[in-house]
């Protein structure tokens, strides 16, 4: 490809897993990728490790796509340290169990290292908002990092996707507490995009062949989706991202987020893309655009404090039958808001809503599934 490098981003068909490494393969090169990866570096691979869930749950990062980006560093003599810090305890017994459960055996048998560091530090930082960060080690052992999301529907900010995956740099059990600091849904994006700006992925790639709807990040519906993203940056993976699942940049405060630093418009329209994202884009993917609620003939609204928050965004609601009472979410919750409570046969938690701030932690790391995102009825009429 002797004119790759104009291109900054493409986006390329992907049916399935059995042709991942081709279609990776075909992403990197179109936008010179790895031309940055030297002989002798040391590359760290954040994938999304969320939690010990498998492949076919479409909750992490595929293993086969993660193993063929291995392979490529290999073939460049660099050597690829694959990690992430999971939701929960971060310590080697947590590690080995998610490494185990998301097939990251392959990425290892590849070639990788799978990282067992599990210690972490803070420092100071240049943020618009953050300006302490305490992230693990092991990225420091590294020379670059590739950052390798999965394309998920998610309760607070619309979509995960290459920005929202830079949260695993933080320690598992200090990520609701972070969640506490930054309540509102712009402030949290805004500090993602600081963690972005802060490490500056080399490379921001997506797997986006099966991708998860409704009820994500963790516990929604895998959806076919047919795609791989590769972006020189995490910002420019993610105007790609959201187009191939219906979102505009208006939906993603992640994406606000970065236009509002003049880092990326959010709009496919004005990127250097290879590849058609129409051509792979699911119409009806079910997710939680934030914004467009407030958006009527295509004119933002201005919002209405307190009132607006109470009765049109959305909440994690408990589904009592599916509740095993494992008081993780009561346990997580930055703001304290759940207590569990016992009414006939079940015991389940309950939100006091005055102290909830909607970080949906309870929500993305329910083991059972058992707390969703609800929208209000009159959301519901707006969106219709």
């Amino acid at each position: 490809m002797g004119e790759a490098k104009k291109y900054t981003s493409a986006v390329v068909p992907c049916s399935d897993y059995a042709n991942a490494e081709n279609a990776l393969r075909a992403a990197i090169e179109a936008i010179g990728g790895l031309d940055f990866v030297r002989p002798g570096m040391r590359v760290a691979i954040k994938a999304n490790l969320v939690a010990a869930m498998k492949p076919e749950q479409a909750a992490t990062t595929h293993p086969a796509l993660v193993a063929s980006l291995v392979k490529m560093l290999a073939e460049r003599g660099a050597h690829a340290v694959v990690g992430d810090s999971p939701g929960g305890l971060f310590n080697a017994a947590a590690l080995a169990a998610v490494y185990q459960a998301t097939g990251m055996r392959e990425a290892e048998a590849a070639g990788a290292e799978l990282n067992r560091n599990t210690a972490y530090h803070k420092t100071e930082i240049n943020g618009l908002k953050m300006h302490e960060l305490t992230y693990t080690d092991y990225l420091d052992d590294c020379d670059a990092v590739i950052d390798f999301a999965k394309l998920k529907a998610h309760g607070m900010i619309g979509m995960s996707s290459a920005v929202k995956n830079m949260y695993g740099v933080i320690p598992g059990l200090l990520k609701p507490e972070t969640h506490y600091l930054y309540p509102d849904a712009d402030d949290f994006a805004d500090m993602l995009v600081d963690i972005n700006e802060h490490f500056k992925p080399s490379l921001a790639l997506v797997d986006a062949v099966v991708g998860m709807e409704g009820n994500g990040p963790t516990a929604g519906t895998p959806r076919k989706i047919g795609a791989v993203i590769a972006a020189k940056t995490t910002y420019e993976a993610d105007a790609v991202a959201a187009a191939l699942i219906g979102l505009k940049p208006e939906d993603v405060p992640t994406l606000m987020a970065a236009r509002r630093r003049g880092l990326c418009s959010g709009n496919v329209s004005d990127l250097a893309l290879w590849g058609d994202p129409a051509a792979a884009a699911v119409k009806d993917f079910k997710s939680v655009p934030r914004r467009s609620i407030m958006a009527l003939n295509g004119r933002e609204k201005p919002l209405l404090g307190r009132f607006i928050d109470r009765t049109l965004s959305h909440k994690p609601v408990p589904l009592k039958k599916k509740c095993v009472a494992c008081r993780k979410c009561m346990n997580l919750c930055p703001a304290k808001a759940i207590t569990m409570v016992t009414r006939g046969k079940y015991t389940y938690p309950k939100i006091d809503r005055k102290k909830c701030i909607k970080c949906f932690c309870c929500q993305e790391f329910c083991p059972r599934a058992a707390m969703v995102v609800k929208r209000s009825l009159l959301v519901r009429i707006l969106q219709k």
